[in-house]
């Protein structure tokens, strides 16, 4: 149900509070553009940072402005079991189409811990849940047997595949639950390799700017046009590499910035960009046709 494009929104500040007008105006946004599916309070959305009240309030945003016109893919993970677990049901409760959980991060589980934090969300809240697997983030990540067991779990329906391992997409395409996940790229510049192995999407940064242009390539693959989609991964990069010069999301706030879509504001531990990085972010942006 999650298959296209994902939209890993950022969470837009001003003067250090969250900005729902603007939550409101980038929902409305995305719905224009066509965008799939909206994934608030990732990471992209900054959640480590956010207070729980204004987690909650940031998907309650998404949600009411969407309308039903496009889908919502909560971010509602956690390193606790527990958090996890409120975050979830809130989401659920609120009318979230499903919700997206990060393998609990810092506190490395083994991987019978990460299966069993997992089952407790699911076997709790009954919403589709598509499971992050991010270990360069998380410091710890989710084995193909894991994600294997976690996918006979009805409602586990996904994974979001940020290891940078194609194999382990393959793998879990064949083994999992009769290679009935679905399996999303959780990084641009991966997404047509992804699908070329069976993928059905992306959860994307640069989706924040040019969703269209995401969308056709993997329109494109879909419609078995496989030259024209690789014509645009080619095109799209270079912008997708550079969405990644410094920790996410501080090059896509930044090109925003550059856009007039955003302030650009971040919080810290999150500040600004060096300035020659800050140079090669709009070099690309102005060789794709961004800027003039």
């Amino acid at each position: 149900m999650f298959e296209g494009v994902t939209v890993a929104l950022v969470t837009p500040f001003r003067q250090g509070k969250v900005d729902f007008g603007k939550v409101e105006e980038l929902v409305g946004w995305h719905v224009e553009q066509g965008t799939d599916c909206i994934l608030p309070c990732g990471t992209t959305g900054e959640s480590p940072t956010l207070s729980h009240d204004e987690h909650d309030k940031v998907i309650d945003t998404v949600i009411k402005a969407a309308k039903g016109k496009v889908k919502v893919m909560a971010g509602t993970g956690s390193n606790s079991t527990a958090e996890a677990l409120r975050l979830t049901t809130h989401a659920a409760d609120s009318g979230a189409d499903g919700a997206l959980l990060v393998v609990p991060y810092y506190n490395k589980p083994t991987q019978e811990g990460l299966y069993r934090h997992f089952k407790t969300v699911a076997d709790a809240v009954k919403i589709p849940l598509v499971l992050y697997n991010i270990p360069s983030r998380t410091g710890v990540g989710l084995s193909t047997e894991t994600i294997c067991r976690l996918a006979e779990i009805e409602n586990i329906v996904g994974v979001k595949e940020a290891t940078g391992d194609v194999n382990q997409t393959s793998a879990i395409l064949a083994e999992a639950r009769g290679g009935k996940l679905t399996i999303l790229s959780g990084d641009d510049s991966l997404t047509l390799p992804i699908m070329s192995v069976g993928g059905k999407g992306i959860v994307s940064v640069v989706a924040n700017i040019i969703p269209r242009d995401v969308k056709a390539m993997v329109a494109a693959y879909n419609a078995g046009d496989v030259r024209k989609a690789a014509e645009r991964h080619t095109r799209l990069f270079p912008l997708c590499k550079a969405m990644f010069i410094e920790t996410n999301p501080i090059p896509i706030k930044t090109a925003m910035k550059r856009l007039g879509m955003v302030t650009g504001e971040l919080r810290l531990p999150l500040c600004e960009m060096l300035p020659a990085d800050e140079a090669k972010l709009e070099t690309a942006m102005r060789e794709y046709g961004l800027l003039n």
